[in-house]
């Protein structure tokens, strides 16, 4: 019976001490940190060909051949591009207009004007430094957005057989 006893009392205190001893207490800090990015305005930019027809005896002699082509921007939404047409690879070869497409040493002039303009009736699209370039607005998303670009070659012009062509630089800025 004592060896009970002694038992019991051994099982008893070693519980007392247990609960006596509590749980482990830890001990926390917290801190703040700041996460950031920069998003930077950027563009890409794409164009189609404008292809004529030109007849300078019937169909042109007195009314202007048209023709469209687009201009593609996709930009970071919020930017506010501007797009610019260059005067190509033949500027001022004929009078009165600003581009000429070439066949070897004859010359074709023609416009290409700005979207809202009909053709004729518009404000010449320039480069980027020049006066008219186009204000493409505020980017409202990542989609790429065209523009119609109207082309014009002006009436009764007194040139060669042949097929003319010219080349155009299209430029975003951004």
């Amino acid at each position: 019976m004592i060896f009970y006893m002694k038992l019991r009392f051994l099982l008893l205190a070693a519980c007392a001490c247990a609960f006596a001893a509590g749980g482990v207490i830890a001990a926390t800090a917290t801190t703040t940190f700041t996460v950031t990015a920069s998003v930077s305005a950027n563009c890409t930019i794409t164009a189609t060909g404008i292809s004529f027809t030109y007849d300078p005896i019937f169909a042109n002699a007195s009314t202007a051949a048209t023709a469209t082509g687009t201009v593609s921007i996709a930009c970071t939404k919020g930017s506010g591009p501007s797009i610019g047409l260059n005067a190509g690879t033949n500027p001022g070869a004929v009078a009165g207009v600003t581009r000429a497409m070439a066949n070897g040493t004859n010359r074709l002039g023609y416009e290409l004007l700005q979207p809202a303009a009909a053709p004729g009736n518009g404000a010449v699209w320039t480069d980027i430094g020049g006066a008219n370039p186009l204000n493409a607005g505020v980017s409202p998303s990542k989609v790429a957005r065209g523009f119609t670009v109207q082309a014009q070659i002006p009436a009764g012009q007194d040139v060669a057989v042949g097929s003319y062509s010219d080349t155009v630089t299209a430029t975003v800025n951004f």
